[in-house]
């Protein structure tokens, strides 16, 4: 089977390879018991040994050389994106090679935004200059270094705290974020494997935000945020299997109407991706999205997409909303429909939507243009 290798690798050597066409998925990575039967990645630590070696491992304590092995995935005959490691090559002021093979730039911001930026990142580091153990600190500068679009030493913020505070998840939760950001899945996928061993048994907390929607209070909490950045990673990569159970962890974990809806949005297009018709059109047609809609604040474009799922399954050939991918919310419902068009069989419209998304380069550290990014990859020919 044809993977798609680190882009950041290929990038450097010249030489680029992608899977063929269909639904992506990720090989190697589904662990598997001794039984041969594959695992979720959530059930990998339940040792408290091995907890401790695996965030060892993720807080550079040990330095091993070689790829470490995984198990062979679910096979489904899909292709997807293989190793996601980084490795040595980005050209000067690049911050990740796209799975297209292209190096990815910190977005321009508005004058009037970079300046704002850079003020609170230079309180943030100034915080963290008088508590230089602190985690919160620590957290602060290390959000603030990415809302500038400096990926990379807002992940070496959080791998130097991880070094100080190996137990806390939210430094797991935040640096896999931002490894999403710049296309490095399996260490992503590490990350929020501990993150979900961290938090158990612990009682949930609302995650400040660190730049507030309009209503001026966070809508989020950790655990919600490890769920859900855990799945969408395995989502990227093309691993639906392991995504399902995780988005319904987060839905579990999803308390106020703007987490449930972006939940919703991504656990109804697993199902689809899975192949899962039947179930995914029973769990779109349960949702009562109109008694969320009055309380939604952030996720807009997700309920939109809900509302275009639901009327889908309910009548054939159902309006396509306007989009914009300029944007953050633009780009995430283009994606989504994108998608609803992939998964109905209209592949060569799906993948126009997907070229229209990845034009805007701008937005290439959004969810919706990474996974764009990702099923472009394995639409090429090889």
């Amino acid at each position: 089977m044809t993977e798609l290798l680190n882009p950041l690798a290929l990038w450097s050597e010249g030489v680029l390879a992608f899977g063929g066409p269909g639904p992506p998925r990720m090989a190697g990575s589904t662990l598997s018991d001794p039984e041969g039967e594959p695992r979720s990645g959530a059930m990998l630590m339940r040792n408290g040994g091995t907890l401790l070696l695996a965030i060892a491992v993720a807080s550079g304590v040990f330095a091993c050389g070689g790829q470490e092995e995984t198990g062979q995935g679910n096979q489904a005959g899909d292709e997807g994106i293989g190793e996601m490691d980084a490795s040595p090559g980005l050209p000067e002021g690049a911050q990740a090679i796209s799975f297209l093979g292209e190096p990815l730039f910190p977005p321009e911001l508005t004058p009037e935004v970079q300046a704002r930026r850079e003020q609170q990142l230079g309180e943030a580091l100034k915080a963290l200059e008088a508590d230089p153990e602190g985690v919160e600190a620590f957290i602060w500068a290390g959000r603030r270094q990415a809302y500038l679009g400096e990926y990379r030493e807002s992940i070496e913020t959080f791998t130097r705290a991880i070094t100080l505070h190996p137990d806390d998840a939210r430094l797991f939760r935040h640096r896999g974020h931002r490894y999403i950001s710049v296309r490095e899945l399996e260490k992503a996928l590490q990350d929020f494997m501990i993150a979900t061993e961290l938090i158990k048994g612990t009682e949930d907390e609302i995650e400040p935000d660190g730049q507030p929607n309009a209503a001026g209070y966070p809508t989020s909490t950790l655990h919600f945020n490890i769920y859900y950045h855990y799945g969408l990673a395995h989502f990227i990569a093309g691993d639906f299997e392991e995504a399902e159970p995780i988005y319904r962890a987060c839905m579990d974990a999803s308390i106020h109407p703007d987490s449930k809806v972006a939940t919703a949005h991504w656990l109804y297009m697993t199902l689809r991706r899975s192949g899962k018709n039947d179930e995914a059109r029973e769990f779109i047609l349960d949702l009562e999205l109109e008694g969320w809609a009055p309380e939604v604040i952030e996720s807009g474009a997700y309920l939109d997409l809900l509302r275009l799922y639901q009327d889908g399954e309910r009548v054939p050939n159902s309006p396509i909303p306007d989009m914009d991918p300029t944007t953050m919310d633009g780009a995430a419902l283009s994606y989504g429909v994108g998608n609803f068009l992939f998964y109905n069989g209209l592949e060569d419209e799906a993948r126009a939507v997907f070229e229209k998304i990845t034009s805007a380069e701008g937005q290439w550290a959004s969810f919706g243009y990474i996974a764009a990014e990702a099923d472009l990859a394995r639409l090429r020919v090889p």
